[in-house]
């Protein structure tokens, strides 16, 4: 399974997060001599890197050793690190091979059969709905990639299952050659990630790369309503499904009976559906499709989706205080997905917004804002936001994130619902969205 080129020299692994870590732990397994390092530098790394530590595994942090990464045989890189980072530059330029630690594993996983969910928004949600339905048709219940659980990790630990769902970001999928799914999935795309790609095109590029390895055997599942996903899948080879919010489709919405279709019949009632928002039915449409696709019954496709329960930080309902629904949506770290969770708004609503921007025009969340009493915008991005909003709805400005919470408790009012939904990185503040999400959560339990 190691290439032999392999053999003879070293292994470079870019980044020490929990993927960068399992890689290198991968391949030191598989008796390769491995080069771990990370820019960052902390007392949480330096105890990890001394755990790691052995005759074949090298760890440096604080830097990376350039000239060592030019060298590798090999450079397995991790789903945070952008194609541009000096260490890929370095790698590249030498003409050294660059896997994303998602390929790597694909590489391992013998006749597992991989369900690649990838897209701007929903991905998340969609990759765990489809594991949340492979399990009710029998499997183990396993999501594994961006999700969270690095797919090299499951490569580690056989036995594997027969099916695997599994989440792609444009990162992965712009170095993952060998990544060949036998069913993908693409939500929808919009601009993101600006802040790290020269433009669009070149976002929407990597996005591609899910098709690279298509053959007629191959099975897509697409999203009719966007014209950006038929556009990128045009022309590419297999079987393309097709579901819809707006029309007929191999599974859609029947806004009438209010049930979800697929090829035809009745798979639910909406009611049944625990997910809030149209683009919640639009997830459960595209897990469906895809499970059938892999030939799981339509009982258990039912039995899952409406088991299936909000996953934290994505239009996640915290509680309920005084009449006022408080809803997590920290995942929310772009316009387009702030858009869709004020779209799935049915009350009044006072929107909480902000962090460090990623280059987005924050004036486009005006035309969704109908219900809005009010926006409360926190961080790097408060003033911005401000700027952007207020001739649609009252807007203030603070620089903390409890200082934003607090003010829109005092907005709301019986009936309302306090929506954090972000449109922006949480990097200024938090390590992240998911320590943004708990945060909040905590915050609004103590009320």
């Amino acid at each position: 399974m190691i290439p032999e080129s392999w053999r003879g020299g070293e292994i470079a692994v870019i980044g020490m997060g929990r993927s960068g870590r399992a890689a290198a732990r991968f391949l030191e397994a598989q008796g390769l001599s491995v080069y771990l390092s990370d820019a960052a530098d902390s007392d949480e790394l330096r105890e990890v890197a001394q755990g790691l530590t052995n005759d074949r595994l090298t760890v440096d942090i604080g830097h990376h050793d350039l000239k060592r990464i030019a060298n590798a045989c090999a450079v397995i890189t991790s789903p945070g690190v952008p194609p541009s980072a000096p260490p890929l530059r370095a790698a590249r330029d030498a003409g050294a091979e660059i896997l994303a630690e998602l390929d790597l594993a694909a590489m391992f996983l013998g006749d597992t059969r991989l369900i690649v969910v990838t897209g701007t928004n929903g991905k998340t949600t969609t990759t765990a709905l489809l594991a949340h339905i492979l399990a009710a048709s029998g499997g183990r219940e396993l999501a594994a990639g961006n999700i969270g659980l690095p797919l090299i990790e499951v490569a580690g630990q056989p036995p594997f299952p027969a099916w695997l769902a599994v989440e792609a970001s444009s990162f992965q999928l712009h170095d993952a050659p060998h990544l060949d799914p036998t069913i993908g999935v693409v939500t929808n795309l919009s601009p993101d990630h600006l802040d790290r790609y020269a433009s669009v095109a070149e976002y929407y590029a990597d996005k591609r790369n899910l098709f690279r390895n298509a053959s007629a055997d191959s099975v897509w599942v697409l999203n009719a309503d966007d014209p950006a996903v038929l556009e990128l899948a045009a022309g590419v080879a297999g079987r393309h499904l097709h579901w819809s919010l707006a029309g007929d489709a191999d599974a859609y919405y029947d806004r009438t009976s209010s049930d979800l279709m697929l090829h035809g019949r009745r798979l639910l009632p909406r009611s049944d559906l625990s997910l809030l928002g149209d683009h919640n039915v639009a997830n459960a449409l595209a897990a469906a499709l895809a499970a059938d696709a892999a030939n799981v019954e339509a009982d258990a496709i039912r039995a899952g989706v409406s088991s299936f329960i909000p996953l934290p930080n994505r239009l996640e309902p915290v509680r309920e205080i005084a009449g006022v629904l408080w809803i997590n949506d920290s995942k929310a770290t772009n316009v387009s997905s702030a858009i869709v969770a004020l779209q799935a708004m049915t009350r009044p609503f006072v929107l909480i917004a902000g962090g460090r921007p990623k280059g987005d025009d924050f004036s486009q969340l005006n035309e969704s804002m109908q219900s809005c009493r009010s926006v409360v915008a926190y961080g790097e991005a408060a003033s911005a936001i401000v700027d952007a909003v207020q001739s649609v709805a009252r807007a203030a400005a603070v620089t903390d994130f409890e200082d934003a919470v607090e003010l829109a408790a005092g907005e709301a009012r019986s009936g309302d619902v306090v929506l954090l939904s972000p449109a922006c990185a949480s990097f200024d503040q938090f390590d992240n969205y998911e320590r943004r999400g708990q945060t909040f959560r905590q915050l609004v339990e103590a009320m």
